[in-house]
């Protein structure tokens, strides 16, 4: 099986006060194309950290974060931002949308960057998939929590990422809200083919996933199969 993420001896630590704060502390794991995997631990364990060493949002203080065959911690930040938009999807558990932009427009941004073709069709499709058809035109302030996260899950897969993030996709949901958008999740994941890695503390979501990687005082301390 390719490879499509490899995380080795990576550690993080931040200066401040004379001290250093060691958030992750030589970390290592492998990710095969087209798994899916949960990234869970207790809170200021180091799992959000860790998610944006990953996706190239920030770069590791020790070690090397190679996604899709690319070394991130050799790549200037412009560099990253152009591998995050070819290869990478994001949903953010406060769903992230620009709100002066429509939920349709939100979809777009991504597409339109990346100089896409049929980006108006494209984006009304996938709206369409998770059931926002006649939402297009409201803005995030219009819509509740549910439906702002489902434009997020849209725009996530807008431009067919080989790779997605999800940063406790759940966590501003009330329970049945939430059941829906994980559905959404997997049904759109499983359709596109594409890798998904989710840092929850929702036992429940982790537990629909293939592989789960347990993280405590930035320590990777358990690594299992569901």
């Amino acid at each position: 099986m390719e490879t499509i993420l490899n995380v080795k001896n990576v550690s993080k630590t931040y200066q401040g006060a004379g001290q250093t704060l060691t958030v992750l502390n030589d970390v290592n794991f492998s990710v095969e194309a087209g798994s899916t995997l949960s990234v869970v631990g207790p809170s200021g364990s180091g799992k959000t950290t860790l998610l944006g060493l990953c996706a190239g949002l920030d770069r590791s203080s020790k070690g090397s974060v190679e996604l899709n065959n690319i070394r991130l911690d050799q790549l200037s930040e412009d560099e990253r931002a152009q591998v995050r938009n070819r290869y990478v999807g994001f949903i953010f558990q406060n769903f992230q949308l620009l709100p002066t932009l429509t939920a349709l427009e939100n979809v777009m941004v991504p597409l339109e960057l990346r100089g896409e073709k049929n980006v108006r069709a494209r984006s009304m499709s996938l709206l369409d998939k998770v059931g926002l058809n006649n939402r297009m035109h409201h803005y995030p302030a219009q819509l509740s929590g549910g439906e702002q996260q489902r434009v997020s899950l849209a725009r996530a897969f807008a431009n067919s990422p080989r790779i997605l993030f999800a940063d406790e996709p759940t966590g501003n949901l009330d329970v049945e809200t939430s059941d829906k958008v994980i559905k959404l999740l997997f049904e759109l994941n499983q359709e596109a083919g594409t890798t998904l890695i989710i840092v929850t503390h929702n036992l429940e979501l982790a537990s629909q996933t293939k592989r789960i990687i347990k993280i405590k005082g930035g320590h990777l301390v358990a690594d299992e199969l569901n």
